[in-house]
């Protein structure tokens, strides 16, 4: 579970009955993130259907599954994603607001290299400077994540574009390098697998 959590999926297929936590526990939880995945519910027991809409479930598939089902399950996840783009104004320019010292930059994505918390305040690196702003690193990944960007640390969120290089450091953390930068950055060891994923083809 906490795999899955680590890895932002877009869509999440779960079993009804699994072991430790059962898929309805499994979808409360995950609904309960900030960019909660779409749920699709696979199982042989019919009767937990009517429990499996009250998480907003995409479809409720039966074993053995049936390709026209599966794939009228696929047309409904992509339905959802397009209405979603469509009611999403705030991607209709893909910049990034931000404020500091009283005024408002916009930056675009593709030009930010990574983003670090330092102390109380979030300091955004880019191509061409630093900008400081108040904003929550925990907000920034919300708005980011769609434009290629992971969290790495607690305080670290990085535009995978521009990662270089990926070196051991100790107890099974990592270190990254940017593109550009000499600084060395932080991977937790709980976020270099699903990193590692994200990375390579």
């Amino acid at each position: 579970m906490m795999k899955t959590i680590q890895q932002q999926p877009d869509v999440v297929f779960l079993d009804v009955e699994m072991p430790k936590m059962n898929g309805m526990m499994a979808a409360k939880a995950l609904m309960e993130l900030k960019k909660a995945p779409l749920v699709v519910f696979t199982t042989a027991y019919p009767q937990f259907a009517v429990e499996a809409f009250r998480y907003d479930a995409v479809d409720y598939l039966l074993k053995p599954y049936d390709e026209d089902q599966l794939k009228e399950t696929i047309e409904r996840i992509e339905k959802k994603f397009i209405m979603k783009k469509e009611a999403d104004p705030g991607k209709s320019t893909g910049k990034l607001a931000v404020e500091s010292d009283g005024e408002i930059y916009y930056l675009e994505p593709k030009d930010l290299l990574y983003i670090v918390r330092d102390d109380k305040l979030t300091k955004l690196i880019t191509k061409n400077g630093v900008y400081e702003t108040k904003t929550p690193l925990k907000d920034l990944e919300s708005r980011l994540v769609d434009f290629g960007f992971f969290r790495i640390h607690k305080s670290f969120l990085v535009n995978l574009e521009h990662v270089t290089r990926l070196s051991p450091w100790f107890n099974g953390a990592y270190q990254l390098q940017i593109d550009g930068r000499e600084e060395m950055l932080s991977v937790s060891r709980n976020y270099v697998k699903a990193l590692r994923t994200k990375l390579e083809i």
